[in-house]
C-alpha cells in the first residue's frame, strides 16, 4: 500500500506545482525503482494467492502509461518520414568537439539541438541558428526564417526556437535546456559512513527541491511561448526533468509524447550516475506524425546518449 500510495503521488506532480509541495516532484526520480518494488509484490501476492493481489493488479493498471513513458514498444509505422531530428546535450565537448561534428555529420540528419555546447563550427550541410546564444544551438539543412531566444527568469536556463519551412509547411522547431541541478557523482556516491551519507542526502535534497521550483517558473513560461506559436512545434531538448514530473505534464498538454508514440525500449538518456534518468524529450504538435524515437547507445561522446527522432510532415 505504501508503494502503491508513492506512485500515485507522481501522478498528483500533473496537479500540484513544486512551489506548492515539492517533495511530489522528487517522487518522479525514483519512479523506475517503485514501479519495480510494485510488480515484485504484485508478483509475491498472486504467488501466494492473495486476494489482495486482485485489488493490487487493478491498481497496477493506473501506471502502464506511466511506465511507458520510461520504457516503451511499438510497432513498425507504415508512413515513411521525411525529417530527422537529433538531440544531444553535448557536456561543453568534454569529450570532444570533433566526436560531437562527426557524429552529426554521420546520422545525416535534417535538424539538430545541440544543449551545453559553446563551439562556433557548423557542421557540413547545415545553416545555423544560436551562434550568439552561449551554448544552446539549432542547426537546419532548411532555410530559416526567424529564429530567437526563449527568455524566462531563471538566469541559467536557456532555451531557443527557430522557424523552419519544411515540404511547404513551417514548423517552429524549439530547443528546450532547462536550469541543470549542478551535481556531481561524488555528490551522490554512498560511501560506509552511515553520518556522511545522511550529511549527503540533506545537501541533495536542499539542492534539488529549489531547482524544481525554478523550473516552475521557467517551463510556466516556455510554455506559454509555445501555446502562442502560429506555426505547428516539434519541441525537444535537455528538459533536466524526468517523465511524471510536473514539468512534464505542463510541457506534454496538448502535444504528443513522441516516446510515447514511437518509441522502443528504454528511453534513459543521461548515463553518467549509473541510474536510470529519462531528461531528455521530444515532443510535437498533433499534427505531425511521429515515425520513430531512438536513444542512441552505441556512443558516448557526453554524458548524455543521443536521441534521434523521425517524423513524417504532410
Amino acid at each position: 500500500m505504501l508503494v502503491i500510495s508513492i506512485l500515485f503521488g507522481t501522478i498528483l506532480n500533473a496537479y500540484i506545482p513544486p512551489r506548492v509541495f515539492g517533495f511530489l516532484n522528487l517522487l518522479s526520480l525514483a519512479f523506475p525503482i517503485l514501479i519495480i518494488a510494485n510488480v515484485l509484490l504484485l508478483i509475491f501476492w498472486i504467488i501466494t494467492w492473495r486476494k489482495r493481489s486482485v485489488i493490487f493488479l487493478l491498481l497496477s493498471l493506473c501506471f502502464i502509461t506511466p511506465t511507458r513513458r520510461w520504457i516503451n514498444y511499438t510497432s513498425e509505422k507504415k508512413e515513411k518520414p521525411n525529417l530527422k531530428l537529433l538531440s544531444l546535450n553535448g557536456k561543453f565537448g568534454a569529450l570532444g568537439d570533433d566526436a560531437i561534428y562527426n557524429y552529426i555529420n554521420k546520422q545525416n540528419a535534417d535538424i539538430v539541438f545541440l544543449q551545453e555546447f559553446n563551439s562556433d563550427e557548423k557542421p557540413e550541410g547545415f545553416g545555423y541558428s544560436g551562434k550568439n546564444y552561449a551554448y544552446i544551438k539549432i542547426f537546419s539543412k532548411y532555410p530559416i526564417s526567424e529564429t530567437g531566444l526563449i527568455k524566462t527568469d531563471v538566469n541559467n536556463g536557456l532555451s531557443i526556437f527557430a522557424d523552419i519551412k519544411i515540404n511547404g509547411k513551417t514548423i517552429r522547431f524549439v530547443n528546450i535546456y532547462m536550469e541543470p541541478f549542478f551535481l556531481e557523482k561524488k555528490m551522490v556516491r554512498p560511501t560506509s559512513d552511515m553520518n556522511r551519507n545522511e550529511e549527503k542526502a540533506r545537501k541533495v535534497l536542499h539542492m534539488l527541491i529549489p531547482t524544481f521550483k525554478k523550473h516552475e517558473t521557467e517551463i510556466n513560461q516556455i510554455k506559454n511561448f509555445i501555446n502562442a506559436s502560429p506555426y505547428p512545434v516539434i519541441v525537444g531538448g535537455d528538459f533536466n526533468a524526468v517523465p511524471n514530473s510536473y514539468e512534464y505534464y505542463k510541457i506534454s498538454e496538448g502535444l504528443q509524447d513522441v516516446f510515447l508514440k514511437a518509441g522502443k525500449g528504454s528511453g534513459t538518456s543521461f548515463h553518467d550516475f549509473k541510474f536510470p534518468l529519462k531528461i531528455d524529450h521530444v515532443f510535437a504538435s498533433e499534427s505531425i506524425t511521429p515515425i520513430s524515437y531512438k536513444v542512441d547507445r552505441t556512443v558516448r561522446i557526453s554524458d548524455h546518449f543521443p536521441v534521434i527522432a523521425t517524423f513524417n510532415i504532410k
